[in-house]
């Protein structure tokens, strides 16, 4: 191991800029971006993104792992915290310093996990939306939050994102599905019970928003979804679509919308809701 790589945490503090700060937050929440969603956050040329990636790389700030492609080649480089990044984000939330035994296994557990795709996935969609605020400044994306981090502070859904996103005035609040076509149609719709029973609990609507892989799979979710009476707004788009555009088809519609644009209750106090007893803060 190179020296650099497992120096004085504060040694390192004078290489670390505002930037890189974010980059490790993200990680440390979302677990793993590819070199071009880094790219797409944080840089305009592609090479300099690479370059820091790799200095980041060399003080232990970062780790990373890539596959072989199908028919030759290698797969993007995966990035996650490394051993320095970790011990830095505990410091910062007053966490236990890791082993870096404990460290390097973090690592081989997201590269090895049967769900990585899926958590690619989920990460690229708010990818895309951060990039477009990037080049439309009035837009915002106010929350970006995983699904751990949802899971915690909700406990009855599955939600695999929870976001508020602001456009041309308005704000929305959205739980999102990212679908992959490993799980029935069926069971996707299955989720939706959860979805209504917290609605009715908490009094706060938001849409579920299923990202889908295919046109053929968002008609045949549409056509399951017709006529289905229940308590949640459901809108739907495809992967290859930039979800900050008018690309969203609520069901029992015949137009696309943009997300801003789809009904939502946001900003209500939920403390103030008796009905309430997951948490205290404003959704």
């Amino acid at each position: 191991m190179p020296q650099s790589r497992s120096a004085d945490l504060l040694a390192i503090y004078p290489h670390i800029t505002s930037r890189d700060r974010h980059l490790l937050h993200l990680l440390d929440d979302h677990q793993v971006l590819t070199t071009d969603q880094i790219h797409q956050l944080f840089f305009l040329a592609r090479r300099t993104c690479q370059i820091r990636l790799s200095e980041l790389y060399g003080l232990g700030l970062l780790d990373r792992f890539r596959f072989a492609r199908t028919g030759g080649g290698s797969q993007p480089w995966h990035w996650t915290l490394g051993h320095n990044g970790r011990r830095f984000q505990a410091a910062a939330h007053e966490r236990p310093e890791p082993t870096a035994r404990a460290s390097r296994q973090a690592v081989q557990r997201v590269s090895a996990s049967p769900t990585l795709t899926h958590l690619l996935t989920v990460n690229e969609f708010f990818v895309r939306l951060k990039t477009h605020t990037r080049r439309h400044p009035e837009a915002r994306l106010d929350r970006w939050w995983s699904e751990r981090t949802t899971t915690r502070q909700f406990r009855t859904i599955t939600a695999d994102g929870h976001g508020i996103w602001t456009a041309a005035g308005a704000s929305v609040g959205f739980w999102l599905e990212a679908d992959t076509g490993t799980e029935p149609l069926g069971r996707l719709i299955g989720k939706l019970d959860r979805y209504a029973a917290l609605t009715r609990r908490v009094g706060i609507r938001y849409p579920v928003l299923f990202w889908l892989g295919s046109a053929a799979r968002e008609e045949n979710l549409h056509r399951l979804l017709r006529g289905r009476r229940g308590d949640v707004l459901v809108a739907t788009a495809t992967h290859e679509t930039d979800p900050a555009q008018a690309v969203w088809l609520p069901v029992g519609a015949t137009g696309r919308v943009g997300l801003a644009q789809l009904p939502t209750d946001h900003g209500q106090p939920v403390a103030d809701n008796p009905n309430f007893d997951d948490g205290v803060f404003v959704l």
